[in-house]
């Protein structure tokens, strides 16, 4: 069955965060080297990505966790698997590793517990690098910019082929703070896709950034909606920076406006001073219920902060409601 075709049937489950589950085993430096990388000079801790080669069984139970919880779909451990994301760590040249092995673990676990009734899918995760094509990041320079669209192209494009070797049912643009950003991935995107003769659905979800509304090139949502729809998409959404009832009104602006589905995985709530997140299960779907009640989404999940008990809270509320139907113009 498609995902299409699925979409049609129920409320598409996300999984929830890969961070918030690696942070609970407490891993050293230790843990995020392969042999290959013993003696490398740049500290490696924290580059979660890596796990995927170091540690896939830890990966892999992630999944699994997620997938026992009700997820649909699961996001593989590649958000910041991007040589420009990489280069932090002088690992670029592990770039086709990291997305390749991270699609082929998730593509394991996910067809382990798909069903003829119950499919499960892979969305490649496609982060939105650490660099902005629109925004200087030197308030001297404000022409200046750390990065080009061109070279955006390239490392999405090397990074969106590793994914589809890898078996991913799915790309997911996510987290987009800057659009231009996004526009390189999917220009690469649909590049890849020409070269290899292969496609496959592609999801966009963006970032509001705070109470503006606005993403943090400015943006508002129906600006948003905007600029990626001359993509052919089978969603488009909204997930991090704010928790569910902050991110509302504008995932409410993209149902109103969008032909194709819209999706929402905001995270557990807003950090406390700590930088953790104190949202539970219950409540997480509790706020999570004025999307479903008003015929707003089709596909939703959890962002910073989520837990497998979150994605299970949400399962559960989910399946008493049908999917939303798109409208038919923006």
């Amino acid at each position: 069955m498609t995902i299409e075709e699925y979409a049609q049937q129920k409320i598409l489950i996300l999984d929830g965060a890969m961070g918030t589950m690696i942070q609970r085993h407490q891993l050293t430096e230790e843990d995020f080297r392969t042999p290959e990388l013993a003696d490398h000079p740049v500290s490696l801790k924290g580059n979660n990505d890596l796990l995927s080669l170091s540690k896939p069984d830890i990966i892999e139970s992630i999944h699994e966790a997620y997938l026992a919880a009700g997820s649909d779909i699961i996001e593989t451990n590649t958000f910041s698997s991007t040589s420009v994301a990489q280069a932090d760590y002088n690992l670029e040249h592990l770039v086709y590793d990291l997305n390749y092995e991270s699609a082929r673990i998730a593509k394991k676990v996910a067809l382990a517990y798909s069903t003829d009734e119950h499919p499960r899918y892979v969305a490649g995760s496609m982060g939105p690098t650490n660099r902005t094509a629109s925004l200087s990041p030197d308030v001297n320079r404000p022409g200046f910019r750390a990065i080009t669209f061109e070279e955006l192209v390239e490392t999405y494009s090397e990074q969106a082929k590793a994914l589809l070797d890898g078996g991913v049912d799915i790309l997911l643009v996510e987290t987009v703070f800057d659009t231009l950003n996004a526009k390189a991935a999917l220009f690469a995107i649909e590049n890849v896709f020409q070269s290899i003769g292969k496609t496959v659905p592609i999801m966009v979800s963006g970032t509001i950034t705070d109470a503006s509304g606005r993403t943090l090139s400015g943006q508002t949502a129906q600006a948003f909606l905007i600029s990626v729809s001359h993509v052919p998409l089978l969603s488009v959404g909204f997930n991090c920076a704010l928790g569910a009832d902050q991110l509302m009104p504008y995932v409410d602006i993209l149902n109103q406006g969008a032909e194709v589905l819209v999706s929402a995985h905001p995270n557990a709530g807003l950090p406390n001073e700590m930088g953790a997140y104190d949202q539970t299960p219950e409540d997480f779907a509790d706020l999570l219920k004025p999307y479903l009640d008003k015929d707003m989404i089709n596909i939703i999940g959890g962002c910073c902060g989520t837990t497998p008990d979150h994605i299970e809270a949400l399962a559960k509320l989910s399946s008493n409601y049908a999917p939303r139907k798109a409208t038919q113009a923006v």
